[in-house]
């Protein structure tokens, strides 16, 4: 019940409960005096008489009053207590206190709506807390991949000031190799650069409608040119309606997301006979791209973690291999752009597959 009901049921009971008890004490000591002690007060009743009905109606009326304001007012000073601890506790830290609404008005809805901003800042507490952990962890992190060119770099250098170099062909190695540490830095800051864009929702998307299986076909012709000179195999298959396929997609933030997909299989291929496969398949509503390879795989332990910025599962950070260790962060925070998911299966020394789903594009016939 409203407040508002409570206060007006509460005054008009104040009103009814005394006349109606007054017209009961008036029936009960008219019986009692006239009927009981002395029927011959018919016509002339003692001042008891009146003595007793006024002295008694006037306690009624001051009980009645007192009963009834003592709880309404006890049902809304509850809750305006209970939402004062929580005001207290939330103003010193604590959003821990779950607020819980004692009646169903305007006080409980005010419970319910501060028991939700309570979760609501204990939600943004915690993200804000894990941001500012990740923020430690990035900033370790690019210390740690930043590190290892740069102390490379130096090496070499010391080693042409000292005369280490001495003859040509060990001075242009050491170019060569500080040139090619120098583009692994550039490459590593432009994938920190984009990783914090596409964090930060900055990076602008051009979607368009895009028929998923042409774009394929035309994509892994191109990546056939790559891999064929390194002795990759790389292969495609359907079993999707190539004329309704449509998506929205942008197409060069995609190619970026098959890209970083590729080389990431490519760093961990340890077979004689490298093979990457791109499987195409569709259901009612989603369309799901298959990328699969013969590499070494990936733990189960590692598995939930590959799409974690700098994550390896390779303790060494895989100085052997090289990578940023944000290709497959980076994939995933573009399909996620495309309102799509990505996941990975992988058995040890077998395979790894990695799965993107995206929403198809539904294409409505119109007859002419």
């Amino acid at each position: 019940m409203s407040i508002r009901k409570r206060l007006i049921l509460s005054n008009i009971a104040m009103i009814v409960i005394p006349i109606f008890s007054f017209i009961l004490i008036e029936i009960l000591l008219g019986i009692f005096y006239y009927k009981v002690l002395d029927p011959k007060f018919n016509d002339h009743p003692p001042h008891s008489f009146y003595f007793f009905r006024f002295g008694i109606i006037v306690p009624i009326f001051a009980i009645t009053n007192g009963v009834l304001s003592y709880f309404v007012s006890r049902s809304i000073l509850r809750p305006v207590k209970n939402l004062t601890n929580a005001a207290k506790h939330i103003s010193e830290g604590n959003l821990d206190v779950e607020v819980k609404p004692l009646n169903k008005d305007e006080l409980g809805q005010l419970a319910v709506s501060f028991e939700l901003m309570r979760r609501n800042l204990k939600e943004s507490a915690e993200i804000q807390k894990k941001y500012e952990e990740n923020r430690k962890e990035l900033i370790a992190n690019i210390s740690h991949d930043l590190k290892t060119p740069i102390t490379s770099i130096k090496g070499y250098i010391e080693g042409i000031k000292d005369g280490v170099a001495n003859t040509p062909e060990k001075m242009e190695r050491y170019i060569e190799t500080i040139y090619l540490k120098t583009l692994d830095m550039d490459h590593l800051i432009n994938e920190l650069f984009l990783y914090s864009k596409l964090d930060l929702k900055r990076v602008p998307f051009h979607f368009e409608e895009v028929n998923i299986y042409d774009y394929l076909v035309d994509s892994i012709e191109e990546l056939k040119f790559d891999l064929e000179p390194i002795n990759v195999k790389i292969s495609f298959s359907s079993n999707v309606d190539c004329k309704k396929c449509i998506i929205l997609m942008d197409r060069e933030q995609f190619k970026r997301v098959m890209t970083n997909i590729i080389q990431n299989s490519l760093k961990y291929m340890d077979k004689d006979e490298k093979l990457i496969s791109i499987n195409l398949n569709e259901n009612q509503e989603k369309i799901t791209i298959q990328f699969h390879d013969n590499g070494k795989g990936i733990s189960k332990e590692a598995l939930p973690f590959i799409f974690d910025r700098f994550y390896s599962a390779d303790p060494s950070r895989n100085l052997t291999t090289g990578g940023t260790g944000l290709g497959l962060a980076i994939a995933k925070r573009i399909i996620e752009e495309h309102g799509g998911e990505v996941w990975a299966e992988s058995e040890i020394s077998e395979y790894t597959n990695i799965f993107l789903s995206l929403n198809k594009k539904l294409i409505t016939k119109v007859t002419e």
